[in-house]
């Protein structure tokens, strides 16, 4: 982020200024405060092309998925300098260096793994981005105001301990208990420091179109922090855009989780999966988040922390689902179709399902 003297001589350069869109923006803060280091700007064509055939940079970095600036304007041309605006402020300034067209199927077909238009990914790069990508240096000029808090990477890391290990949480959802005793039990795992500490970590921009907004989630995960008051637990915000891309989105989080102050990263069952939208089915398999995580992990610098299978039964309350079966208890469930009715209903929600703060947030947004 550039000091005030810097922001005002290169926004006094400026050919022209381009209001940007959620997901520009998401992509723009992050680079400006260094959570997608070590790139430092908009992909130029040839770290876009590596990254969508390798998951990799030109330099040879690991690097999940690409970070572009689409635009349909033709006078956007290499070597003019663009202000990025948000909400009508300025949030930073673009040199461009390459303007190119991508080979958008191709791009569709190796980060998430299909090219059909079901894939709300898929869907997004064809018809929500524009037809051409600019790339070059980025200069955060300032933070966008959003209604929630997103530290930057330096400021996350120095509300954390230095000498433990740090535990990622990646959620896009409100977090219920079974969250809760996910993440927190992480601690227990045989990887890990036993005074470590856990980051929950959400990702605050947008994401699917029937996903709860950032700013609901936001007021769920303050009042959840009051109720639990866990010293063993540090929440932060990330202005991030899902992609919902499965294995490469799995180390996308992992690698921004590193410049946020993390050693250790929680992968779920189906992490960042995606269903299609007309028939329901997976484009990823169960584990394939996991596994890809698994492979990059050590060269990454990080170490991974399978997510637990757990369950809730009546008499034991969470359990995992081996140890259950092992003592003959029957797991009570709750659909997530189910919860949304009742939370429409005004009926009441089993508190070994969902905390009462959460549930009363969600009611008074409905």
């Amino acid at each position: 982020m550039a000091d005030a003297k810097t922001a005002q001589e290169k926004l006094s350069r400026v050919d022209c200024e381009i209001e940007v869109t959620d997901r520009q923006a998401c992509d723009a803060e992050i680079l400006s405060v260094g959570g997608f280091s070590p790139l430092s700007g908009f992909m130029n064509e040839d770290a876009y092309s590596s990254v969508v055939e390798n998951h990799r940079l030109p330099s040879g970095e690991l690097f999940g998925i690409p970070v572009v600036f689409d635009s349909a304007r033709d006078d956007l041309q290499p070597g003019k300098s663009v202000a990025l605006t948000y909400q009508g402020k300025a949030i930073g300034v673009l040199d461009i260096e390459s303007r190119y067209i991508p080979n958008k199927p191709l791009e569709v077909k190796k980060c998430y793994g299909t090219s059909s238009i079901e894939h709300p990914g898929v869907q997004m790069v064809a018809m929500e981005r524009e037809h051409t990508y600019l790339g070059g240096a980025l200069t955060g000029i300032a933070l966008p105001d959003r209604p929630f808090p997103c530290k930057t990477p330096a400021e996350v890391r120095a509300g954390l301990p230095s000498n433990t290990h740090v535990v990622a949480f990646q959620c896009r959802n409100p977090v219920h208990r079974a969250h809760y005793e996910l993440f927190t039990r992480a601690l227990d795992a045989e990887n890990v420091d036993s005074n470590g500490v856990v980051l929950v970590h959400p990702t605050m921009g947008p994401t699917q179109a029937d996903d709860i907004s950032g700013f609901v989630r936001y007021h769920t995960y303050e009042v959840l922090q009051k109720e639990t008051g866990n010293p063993r637990v540090h929440w932060a915000y990330l202005p991030y855009s899902m992609h919902m891309a499965g294995p490469r989105e799995a180390l996308q989080h992992m690698m921004i989780r590193k410049n946020y102050g993390c050693t250790h990263f929680i992968i779920g069952r189906d992490m960042a999966g995606s269903k299609s939208c007309l028939d329901g089915e997976d484009y990823y398999g169960a584990y394939d988040a996991q596994d890809f995580a698994k492979e990059c992990a050590p060269e990454l610098g990080m170490q991974t922390v399978p997510s637990l299978n757990l369950v809730y039964t009546a008499e034991d309350g969470y359990l995992t689902a081996d140890d259950a079966k092992a003592k003959g208890r029957k797991p009570v469930k709750l659909s997530g179709t189910e919860f949304r009715r009742k939370l429409r209903a005004g009926e009441d929600i089993p508190e070994w399902f969902a905390f009462k703060s959460v549930v009363d947030v969600l009611r008074e947004h409905q």
